[in-house]
């Protein structure tokens, strides 16, 4: 299977999975099937295998010691599907973690909405912005919240 296909397959799955979140965060199939890691952990399956098909393919060079190392790791197509696996994979865990916990703390879900769109977007940003949400909304720092 090509890279850019696996990379359109994953792109493709995380779609209803944010829709979900987004849409129907408190509904029965978005708990057991994306707030309990299922697709996040399919995805890290995904990863694992890409990593493992490329075992001895990654360019002479290549390392996470440097950006120019990365940069040949990543010249590889599958090594990159694997890197924005991560991503989506990461994302959508971060994301079902910002529900649940948003939910344990009863903030609002359309003030969540904006965070999980970012998160699904950008990231950290997303997830820097919930930090911000979930303190102003608790008028305190949250570190850890039972």
């Amino acid at each position: 299977m090509s890279a850019d296909l696996i990379f359109s397959i994953c792109n493709t799955l995380v779609l209803p999975a944010w829709a979900l979140l987004i849409f129907l965060p408190r509904w029965k199939w978005t708990l057991a099937i994306i707030c309990s890691g299922i697709v996040p952990f399919f995805l890290a399956l995904v990863y694992l295998g890409l990593l493992l098909s490329q075992v001895g393919n990654l360019g002479e060079g290549g390392s996470f010691n440097s950006l120019e190392g990365v940069m040949i790791l990543f010249a590889n197509p599958y090594a990159m599907a694997a890197g924005w696996v991560h991503y989506l994979a990461f994302d959508l865990f971060i994301g079902s973690w910002e529900v649940r916990d948003s939910q344990k703390l009863d903030i609002p879900h359309w003030q969540v909405i904006p965070c999980l769109i970012l998160t699904f977007v950008l990231g950290p940003v997303g997830l820097g912005l919930y930090f911000i949400l979930r303190s102003v909304s608790k008028k305190q720092i949250l570190v850890y919240a039972d």
